[in-house]
């Protein structure tokens, strides 16, 4: 059996190379259409300020200094992959993950389904997480969970490596960083939220306990009041969507992204601006050991992890898995309306709507 360092899943150094997946063979036998049935967000191009704009950035995160960036327009996922999609991945092509060969996975404490003797110990520095041998996406508790009746809602430990299997196969991608904050951002400039600013317990619905995200409700770590009716994740449909048609950028799942993460990316020297000022669809640092997250999870709190934010930045291992941790994808064909505007030219352009 593979072997991981730690539950922090460090990992060496990867080539400088950014991966691209390829689409697989061609021919109506293997259309991707027929392997990716999740319905698409079309995000147009435009442009938008990255970065932090509400105070509430954690420094070691690099969520400053903002900056002009112009983005192509492109169809995203409007969910992220559900269990059932996955499951139609691995049926086609026999994938094992990397929870599946390292044996075990990282789980939230209040969700392990296991037997005692699969219980490795807590994580360093976050006790609330474990080693459970037999999670994975299956059994995303433990071998004495499954997800029968969990169809709809998102695969989790699922690694960046995994990922990227995933969009070969299904002749897609993983959105870029950038690429994913636009598109969170739903068309409202410098807005906190997928939604606006106003914070995620006002203004949701009714039977979700006026919430609007799934995130973590009560006293971090030890007890989760489910005011919005969730203790881990929920149906990917189960908040309304943000202005571009994405469902639960934030809260819900982490998402990974294509790119490195560095704390330093916004700063560096490559990041030039053109001659409009924006910076044209980055794709962050050549190279790095570990792979962008975005979005929060069903665990974000205000007491501890702020960042269900769209600004909000993470990072793990390419190899890491958890169970609060999905992905969406994008396609490889751009839209025809690809071309960012000159963001000079209008005060209308798509993303230039006030939060």
């Amino acid at each position: 059996m593979p072997e991981r360092e730690s539950l922090e899943l460090v990992s060496a150094p990867e080539s400088a190379t950014p991966h691209r997946p390829h689409a697989g063979p061609t021919g109506p036998a293997h259309d991707p259409a027929t392997r990716h049935t999740i319905a698409q967000a079309h995000v147009p191009a435009g442009t938008f300020t990255m970065g932090d704009s509400s105070g509430d950035r954690n420094r070691a995160d690099g969520e400053v200094p903002r900056h002009l960036v112009a983005i192509s327009a492109i169809d995203v996922d409007a969910t992220t992959v559900t269990n059932a999609d996955f499951a139609r991945f691995v049926e086609a092509t026999g994938h094992r993950t990397e929870a599946e060969a390292f044996g075990y996975s990282a789980v939230f404490h209040l969700a392990i389904a296991a037997d005692d003797a699969d219980i490795m110990g807590p994580a360093s520095g976050t006790p609330w997480w474990a080693g459970v041998q037999g999670a994975d996406w299956r059994h995303p508790g433990g071998r004495r969970s499954s997800i029968d009746g969990f169809e709809d809602h998102p695969v989790v430990h699922v690694s960046w490596n995994d990922a990227q299997a995933y969009c070969a196969w299904a002749g897609r991608r993983l959105p870029t960083e950038a690429e994913w904050e636009y598109a969170s951002r739903g068309g409202l400039e410098g807005a906190k939220y997928p939604w606006g600013d106003e914070e995620p317990d006002t203004g949701g619905d009714a039977e979700r306990g006026g919430w609007r995200a799934n995130i973590w409700q009560g006293d971090f770590p030890r007890t989760n009041t489910r005011e919005d009716g969730f203790l881990t994740t929920a149906p990917v449909r189960a908040f309304a969507p943000n202005g571009f048609g994405l469902f639960q950028s934030v809260g819900n799942v982490w998402e990974w992204c294509e790119d490195f993460f560095h704390p330093a990316t916004y700063r560096r020297p490559g990041i030039t601006p053109a001659a409009d000022g924006a910076v044209h669809d980055p794709t962050g640092p050549e190279e790095g050991q570990a792979r962008i997250l975005r979005g929060g999870s069903y665990l974000c709190h205000i007491s501890y992890c702020n960042r269900y934010r769209n600004s909000a930045r993470s990072q793990n291992t390419p190899d890491s898995s958890m169970g609060n941790a999905g992905f969406r994808t994008v396609a490889l064909t751009a839209p025809a309306d690809a071309a960012p505007d000159d963001p000079a030219s209008s005060d209308t352009a798509p993303g230039k709507a006030t939060a």
